[in-house]
């Protein structure tokens, strides 16, 4: 998956010949290997605690858990504290790995389909990560078309194909788009194999109705549109076949243009207990603070008295030292205000949503798991 996540610098305007791999590979186009998920076995551990002590509730017991390591303010055994945030933390890890394991599994999958490419005067069968920009693919009915294609040619009148979108915009209705007439005649291998045009066109972006370039061919320029253009995600209907140009692949496309990073989803439910842990956490502050000052007052008015019998630590010098030591003892036995039991319940939640691994069975998949837990519907991937 190195290919994936190649750095490349960028580009103000988009350049590819047809059968030239040589020539197009000195701009350092990405491949058509793409990559959705979040992980891999290094940055696992370190990437997913650090998105899970984002939640204030996790950096709260946290902090707990080391003060009850100071022998001076600790009242309880770290112990109270360890095993329920790490059983939270566990849980979390877990279900965020699935979902991970579940993106790898579809990357492979997507990325280890098969295309018909034109290489050296012929047709072969490649992966879709192995496809290159500036290659001429042939696409059959019903077929996904595996990246961003200039359209060639079809088996259909004028140079037309008709396809779906559906997992671009939704709509299920057949567009139509069209080939130029200088290329809608390039049907038979033999005259593909010798076209040599090239496509000067907008850098990768992520608008699907606009596209603005041109084909250089035969020393004439010819404009191009996004009627002229297939692009990745779109199913080819009611056309026997059709060939395409490879203009923008993998990451450049732009159905991963508007994917976006996966990034590290919060709930509204998630978003409102860090608000209530916050306030809980300022009420605990307030008994605190008003405890150890009670503690402070009471070793300097009374407490001296029983030096002989209640003598302080060696480290206690005085009785606002006594308050100060005081306040993070009473932090931590009063730590229960905000209750780690109810965290773990609901890291557990998600494992109970149909799809969810160990949960009910659907004919539908949660491909996200923390979107599961909205009030609203979430975003599913149906299994038929």
């Amino acid at each position: 998956m190195a290919l994936c996540a190649k750095k490349r610098p960028p580009e103000e305007e988009r350049r590819a010949r047809a059968n030239d791999r040589e020539y197009n590979e000195k701009f350092q186009y990405a491949s058509n290997c793409i990559k959705t998920s979040k992980y891999n076995i290094l940055t696992f551990l370190p990437v997913n605690l650090f998105e899970q002590f984002q939640e204030v509730a996790n950096t709260y017991f946290l902090f707990l858990l080391i003060l009850q390591l100071i022998p001076q303010v600790s009242s309880l055994s770290w112990f109270t504290t360890i095993v329920p945030l790490v059983l939270v933390l566990a849980i979390t890890a877990v279900k965020d790995a699935t979902d991970d394991y579940f993106r790898h599994k579809s990357d492979n999958q997507v990325n280890n389909r098969q295309s018909q490419v034109l290489i050296d005067g012929s047709l072969q069968q490649e992966q879709w990560m192995n496809v290159r920009v500036g290659d001429i693919i042939k696409l059959e009915n019903n077929q996904f078309v595996a990246a961003d294609l200039l359209l060639l040619s079809s088996s259909e009148p004028h140079g037309l194909c008709y396809i779906e979108t559906a997992e671009l915009d939704g709509e299920t209705n057949m567009k139509v788009r069209q080939a130029i007439p200088v290329t809608s005649e390039l049907g038979d291998i033999s005259r593909l194999a010798k076209f040599d045009g090239e496509v000067v066109c907008e850098p990768p972006n992520n608008k699907l109705d606009k596209f603005s370039g041109a084909l250089y061919w035969k020393e004439s320029k010819f404009p191009l549109s996004n009627q002229n253009m297939l692009l990745r995600g779109c199913v080819l209907r009611n056309t026997e076949w059709c060939f395409g140009l490879v203009v923008f692949a993998g990451p450049d496309t732009k159905l991963m243009q508007n994917s976006g990073r996966t990034k590290f989803k919060r709930t509204s439910i998630d978003r409102l207990m860090n608000t209530l842990v916050l306030w809980i956490f300022g009420f605990l502050v307030c008994m605190g603070v008003i405890l150890a000052i009670g503690n402070a007052i009471w070793e300097h008015e009374v407490g001296t008295r029983f030096q002989v019998y209640l003598p302080w630590d060696e480290a206690v010098d005085s009785a606002f030292f006594s308050g100060f030591l005081s306040f993070w003892s009473y932090i931590i036995i009063l730590n229960t205000v905000v209750p780690i039991s109810l965290y773990v319940r609901y890291a557990a939640v998600p494992w109970s949503l149909p799809g969810s691994p160990g949960g009910p069975q659907a004919n539908v998949s949660v491909k996200v798991s923390p979107l599961g837990e909205e009030p609203t519907p979430a975003v599913c991937a149906s299994s038929f």
